[in-house]
């Protein structure tokens, strides 16, 4: 494009760009200035998140969409900025910008806005800014602002040569660990990062350290060749080759993120249960946000083929959204009128699906076609929070009866009882019948 356009057109968009900063009028995010800023900011009641860019910077360039995503996501509960901080120096000055793109909150103490370390993206601003309320209300009750950048160092796990292997190795559970040395700059700027990881993480994934200039066996062992060094070991049965390299961020909500994804990538299948008792029906959906119960015809009207095909659909979907953490049930027609009633699916149109909320003890009918696609557009609207929901009749879910699982074969017509006819006396029969 320079090429072909040449240094003149070039020196054009950047002065245009200098002048008219990286965000439009349109935008959501609002222009700030030296001559606004205090009315706006400073002096309001309301909770802002502002960027102070340079308009010649790549990464506030490559920022504007997710900040602006932000921005319109965060209307109306939190307001959104960006100050030009090469027109706008002595705002720069002032809050102690020394690189861009640098992002402050002015929450509960507008004289000492907070410094955002988050995740570049418009969910992490989405969630600083949630946290930036729940704190000021938390001052207005007379409380103690909170810190969710902070953690407590003792959620750090401190692990040596000798209990690595039983806490770490022959444990299911997923683990950070951080080889550091003592004297490392680096180790010791990461510190309350890895704190604030192991404290949010605390009973998701374990989060340990281990001084590697003390406990050197372990660190030689993993290829430990500068500090500090992440390393992540996965949930389930592992050994010495399952450590994989952390390659995140290293900012506390970069290392929670990154950890979270790991633990949704390890998220197992979920078991799609027969309804045989009400203990099933529970701990689908008590136990879960959402519970999925399909509805599967009879075993005379769709036979053992046709039935696990059916379960096969409902399987791959399970794995499709099992990082909902949603139940997974299904029914035959017939064996649980109650339950069919409440979801108001009975007696015919089978198979049939509904989705419950038993917190909220709503629940929602499956309108399409009982395919994948048709089963895959209805549980995608559901879980952007879209689609048409029902109260339930009652206020608890049907009792269920207890009934032999199926044992996946076909079905197979009752066969008459013989009749025994010696006693029988055919010609009173014959008449009684005419």
């Amino acid at each position: 494009m320079v090429s072909l356009l040449g240094k003149p057109f070039l020196l054009l968009l950047l002065s245009f760009i200098g002048c008219h900063g990286l965000y439009p009028s349109s935008s959501d995010v609002i222009d700030l200035t030296e001559a606004n800023f205090d009315r706006l900011v400073t002096q309001s009641d309301a909770i802002w998140i502002v960027e102070f860019y340079a308009p010649w910077c790549g990464h506030c360039q490559q920022f504007v969409p997710q900040y602006s995503k932000a921005a319109t996501a965060l209307k109306g509960f939190v307001k959104v900025g960006a100050v030009n901080a090469d027109e706008q120096k002595s705002l720069g000055g002032r809050f102690g910008v020394r690189g861009f793109p640098t992002v402050k909150i002015f929450g509960a103490n507008k004289n000492k806005p907070e410094d955002y370390n988050g995740a570049r993206t418009a969910q992490g601003l989405a969630d600083a800014g949630i946290a930036a309320i729940k704190s000021k209300v938390t001052v207005n009750l007379g409380g103690k602002p909170s810190d969710s950048s902070k953690g407590k160092q003792e959620d750090v796990i401190e692990l040596t040569d000798s209990n690595f292997d039983s806490l770490v190795l022959n444990s299911e559970d997923m683990w950070l660990v951080e080889f550091y040395a003592p004297w490392c700059g680096h180790c010791k700027n990461l510190a309350p990062h890895w704190a604030h990881a192991a404290t949010e993480l605390k009973g998701k994934v374990k989060v340990g350290a281990l001084d590697a200039t003390v406990h050197n066996a372990k660190a030689s062992k993993y290829g430990v060749q500068g500090y500090p060094t992440i390393k992540f070991f996965p949930g389930g049965k592992k050994d010495s080759s399952s450590v994989e390299d952390y390659n995140g961020g290293r900012t506390g909500s970069d290392i929670v993120n990154w950890a979270l994804e790991k633990l949704a990538e390890n998220v197992p299948a979920p078991e799609i249960k027969q309804i045989v008792g009400e203990s099933v029906l529970k701990e689908a959906c008590e136990d879960h946000p959402l519970c999925v119960v399909a509805v599967l015809p009879h075993i005379l009207d769709c036979q053992a083929s046709c039935r696990n095909e059916y379960i096969k659909t409902l399987t791959s979907l399970g794995e499709k959204f099992k990082k909902k953490l949603w139940g997974w049930v299904w029914l035959e027609a017939g064996s649980h009128p109650e339950l069919e009633d409440l979801l108001e699916i009975g007696g015919f149109g089978y198979p049939a699906m509904a989705v419950l909320n038993a917190k909220k003890m709503k629940y929602s009918i499956l309108r399409g076609s009982f395919s994948h696609d048709g089963i895959n557009e209805f549980l995608r609207d559901l879980s952007y929070g879209r689609g048409t929901t029902a109260p339930f009749r009652g206020t608890t879910l049907p009792k269920i009866q207890t009934i032999e699982p199926w044992d996946g074969k076909d079905g197979e017509l009752p066969v008459d009882e013989d009749i025994d006819l010696s006693d029988v006396d055919l010609e009173d029969l014959s008449k009684d019948e005419l």
